[in-house]
């Protein structure tokens, strides 16, 4: 049986409460804010593309099918990143590659500034995918081995709400950026900016252990002279949960790319708002995007996994449907921005522990960083496939066929996946 460390047991708390966090011994805490700072520079990084997309558009004279490839491809490679980063993590360990995901991932955000054409921006978008697939898949393993059982739901959906932080600073910039530099210049200085946080994270991964659960499975391995294989997770125990969780990926990111990369397109293009308006509505959105990261935490451990997914899939679903189908005044829609956030990124919450909890220690980032990997590699397609139909039918149609799609593979995994809340790690 697997340990985890924590102290001040004997404290009472609530569901609600922040006990978990106090009950992280020093160790913990600073593999927690790790975490959320690097998923937090990940996501500024990665969403700063989908506010430069019309720019990109009208300099460069690409069309959207092009432009939602530009998305895609990041996405894609991402999935071969993260479970080559998953395998490494298995016999290296959490932290260290960590810190590597981190700093690849910037330069190569930084370089995309400097291209003068759409081969160049395609060719590093790509290399950018390489280190963004490893990272929150990581570092979920990393915070759901050292939480205990009753509070990985919540300890794993809080970095994960780091998301959030990231694309309102990205939306941020993006305002300011627009408002005070000529386009041509503007979305090459919102790439340029992305290296600025990730030194400041850098000095915090190098104090950064490894969980005490993986350094005794490795010992253990170290005696036997076992390596852990990558194939593993397809032996006939595993497959089954493999395809299985791989799916579940699947739909959440599918649904969440088809409506968030060609979000600011939608309000800019079809809603005719202007980069400041446009800034409005996405924080409004993000808003309900951090607060359904920190509900979607706390009702995974307070619900059970499968429930806390099939809830937020419905939500999704009736949220993108209402958004962009109903006939709203702006104003209708600046408010009902907060549920289509809330319910797009709440759904997230619960999956790094799941996915902890499906695979045993020496195989448990492999795992995990191949389904969810493996579903955002399917769910890349979404954006460019968005992209082409958008161009015989309208973008609002385009985004919530496929993000319809998605949503409801996700609620036929759930059903057909255990339960695992409150599992101890094996």
């Amino acid at each position: 049986m697997e340990t985890t460390t924590h102290i001040n047991k004997q404290r009472p708390s609530g569901p609600w409460s922040l006990a978990w966090y106090r009950e992280l011994d020093i160790k913990g805490k600073k593999a927690f804010n790790a975490s959320f700072g690097g998923w937090a520079i990940d996501a500024f990084d990665f969403m700063v593309f989908s506010f430069v997309i019309t720019s990109l558009v009208n300099l460069w004279g690409i069309d959207r099918g092009k432009a939602g490839l530009l998305g895609t491809v990041t996405l894609l490679f991402s999935s071969i990143g993260g479970w080559i980063a998953g395998i490494l993590a298995d016999r290296y360990g959490r932290a260290k590659v960590l810190q590597g995901t981190i700093i690849w991932f910037s330069v190569c955000t930084v370089l995309i500034g400097f291209a003068q054409t759409f081969e160049q921006v395609f060719a590093l978008r790509a290399l950018q995918g390489l280190g963004f697939g490893g990272e929150w898949a990581v570092g979920a393993v990393l915070i759901g081995e050292i939480v205990t059982p009753k509070n990985r739901g919540k300890a794993v959906g809080v970095v994960q709400s780091g998301w959030a932080v990231g694309w309102g600073a990205a939306a941020i910039l993006y305002s300011l950026a627009f408002s005070m530099l000529p386009e041509t210049l503007a979305w090459r200085a919102l790439f340029w900016v992305g290296i600025i946080p990730a030194f400041l994270v850098l000095y915090v991964r190098k104090h950064v252990s490894e969980p005490e659960v993986f350094v005794k499975t490795r010992a253990a391995q170290d005696a036997g002279m076992q390596k852990p294989s990558a194939w593993a997770i397809f032996s006939p125990s595993m497959l089954r949960t493999t395809v299985l969780a791989a799916i579940l990926c699947t739909g959440m990111q599918g649904g969440y790319y088809a409506m968030s990369t060609w979000l600011p397109t939608f309000l800019k293009v079809e809603r005719h708002l202007s980069v400041l308006n446009t800034s409005g509505y996405l924080l409004v959105i993000i808003l309900g995007s951090f607060c359904g990261y920190i509900g979607g935490a706390y009702l995974s451990d307070y619900w059970g996994r499968r429930r806390n997914f099939i809830v937020f899939s419905a939500l999704s679903v009736i949220s993108i449907v209402l958004y962009l189908r109903l006939p709203l005044s702006d104003t209708q829609m600046l408010f009902l921005g907060f549920p289509l956030g809330f319910s797009a990124c709440g759904i997230f919450s619960g999956i790094g522990a799941y996915l902890t909890e499906l695979y045993p220690s020496a195989n448990r980032a492999n795992g995990q960083s191949f389904t969810y990997n493996f579903g955002r590699g399917i769910g890349a397609l979404f954006p460019a496939l968005v992209g082409h139909l958008s161009q015989s039918t309208n973008l609002a149609t385009a985004i919530a066929v496929f993000a319809g799609t998605a949503y409801g593979a996700v609620f036929l995994m759930t059903l057909l996946l255990p339960e695992t809340k409150g599992q101890a790690l094996e």
